[in-house]
């Protein structure tokens, strides 16, 4: 086998995108991203001092996948809307006797 069988793709070629510009795709605040990899949603790469990066390919892919089908707990959400369950009533008919 030639050394060349061996060798993976350089790292030149994947283009890797911040948490800010990850956010601002998704419209999302940078810590969500964060916690999007922690919860193992998105894959994070560490640069060598510690700072998370993420390969374009998979947040493309992610969102795409969240734009074109309906929204589950496996996926970030790309909206910023609250469900319609979570919407206060706004004629104070619950609050009773304060």
């Amino acid at each position: 086998m030639e050394k060349s069988d061996f060798m993976l793709r350089p790292a030149e070629q994947e283009v890797l995108l911040t948490p800010a510009e990850v956010a601002a795709l998704f419209r999302v605040d940078p810590k969500t991203v964060t916690r999007w990899a922690k919860a193992g949603k998105l894959t994070a790469i560490r640069t060598l001092g510690g700072h998370r990066r993420y390969r374009r390919s998979e947040v493309q892919s992610l969102l795409k996948s969240t734009t074109t089908s309906p929204q589950s707990d496996s996926a970030p959400r790309s909206n910023l809307t609250p469900p319609s369950d979570s919407v206060v009533n706004s004629d104070n008919s619950n609050l009773g006797n304060v």
